[in-house]
């Protein structure tokens, strides 16, 4: 092989992070690389909700049938629009380092914070998560839904006369437009989705090419990977589901020195319930923090609230 194909899908943001990994296959690995732009029906259908039409899973699902059928040999996707089961014959081979995993206000105003809005405020979010948390902090506002691509949503603040709008802050880094942020919201504000700002790399299992694209993991982000997936598996989340966890090292004394700490939360779609879940150990305990998180919010209300979330009709769009 002398050439990867890599598969993606064709919005700024998901080619910026494509070209940033060809340029690193290229540099490190010695291979040429060739773009394959695969249009999603999450992509194509900018109408509805993605709850209403099966999930973020659908920027996904035609790029590894890419995989499965040979047109690619790489898939880059953006870790949290993964869904928590993997496809016959592929895995995840690699997690680059992490870019800031924390969500950012961008607001009308320069200078706008959460805090700051006018009672009332109109915020823009298509995620269920955000939605949730944003009214947990602020019960006054109007969340009005939102679908589209980094600059689309932005620009929808002055289309539809928003006071602000939520993305991912390592969306905004990647196309440029880190100057856009208002604020970064601290994850005890909005804890982030799973895997937030992580990339992920997804090849064939028996392709030789997986152990090679291996060696472009960062080991830290790989451990929050782990930890946060569990999580989501327990779980069984998908973008109905506002629920959100977040793995970071922390430092201390002790036997927390150098630790992992794990938050996790499940919420109502108005923001009034919410169960959490929180946990410290070693990295090498990843997978086990993961999954006791998911089960300390459990019991901390998170099964009343996933059973009250089967009974109604879901609010909001992905994580």
């Amino acid at each position: 092989m002398s050439v990867v194909r890599i598969a993606t899908r064709g919005s700024d943001l998901a080619l910026a992070q494509a070209d940033t990994m060809a340029a690193r296959i290229r540099a490190e690995l010695g291979y040429e690389t060739e773009r394959v732009v695969i249009k999603t029906t999450g992509d194509r259908v900018q109408d509805v909700s993605l709850a209403q039409i099966g999930g973020k899973g659908l920027f996904v699902k035609e790029i590894e049938e890419a995989l499965q059928d040979g047109r690619a040999d790489l898939a880059v996707h953006s870790a949290k629009d993964l869904p928590a089961h993997r496809a016959e014959g592929l895995v995840l081979v690699a997690f680059p380092e992490r870019a800031d995993p924390r969500d950012a206000l961008v607001g009308r105003e320069a200078g706008a914070t959460l805090a700051s809005l006018r009672p009332g405020a109109r915020v823009g979010t298509g995620s269920a998560r955000r939605c949730a948390q944003l009214l947990a902090a602020r019960p006054d506002l109007e969340i009005v839904p939102l679908r589209g691509n980094v600059p689309t949503r932005i620009a929808k603040i002055e289309i539809d006369d928003l006071d602000a709008v939520v993305l991912a802050c390592a969306g905004l880094d990647r196309l440029g437009l880190g100057h856009r942020i208002s604020e970064r919201l601290a994850p005890e504000i909005m804890l982030p989705a799973v895997c937030q700002g992580t990339l992920a790399l997804e090849a064939r299992a028996d392709d030789r090419l997986a152990k090679e694209l291996a060696t472009l993991s960062d080991t830290r982000t790989a451990v929050t990977v782990a930890a946060e997936r569990p999580f989501l598996e327990r779980l069984e989340g998908d973008c109905t589901v506002p629920l959100a966890v977040h793995a970071d090292f922390v430092s201390g004394t002790g036997a927390d020195a150098g630790g992992l700490r794990v938050r996790g939360l499940l919420a109502t779609h108005d923001g009034r319930r919410i169960a959490r879940g929180e946990a410290t150990g070693a990295p090498e305990e990843a997978g086990r923090l993961g999954a006791a998180v998911a089960e300390a919010v459990l019991a901390a209300g998170g099964q009343e609230i996933l059973e009250a979330l089967a009974a109604g009709p879901p609010t909001a769009g992905s994580s």
